[in-house]
């Protein structure tokens, strides 16, 4: 049987207050600007593979 995590407003709110002390309020959008540039480079790769693949 799985398990479900369900995560009130309250946890969320900790999470998200955890996550601004250990990285400062500085390093949190250069933390999600790398992310976001990381997603756009895999979704990029997918898509040229998949045109290399159609064109063969």
């Amino acid at each position: 049987m799985s398990t479900v995590l369900l995560l009130s407003p309250y946890m969320i709110i900790i999470i998200l207050l955890v996550i601004l002390l250990l990285f400062g309020g500085k390093k949190i959008p250069e933390l999600f600007k790398g992310i976001g540039q990381g997603i756009k480079g895999f979704k990029d790769e997918i898509k040229d593979d998949k045109d290399d693949k159609i064109k063969k």
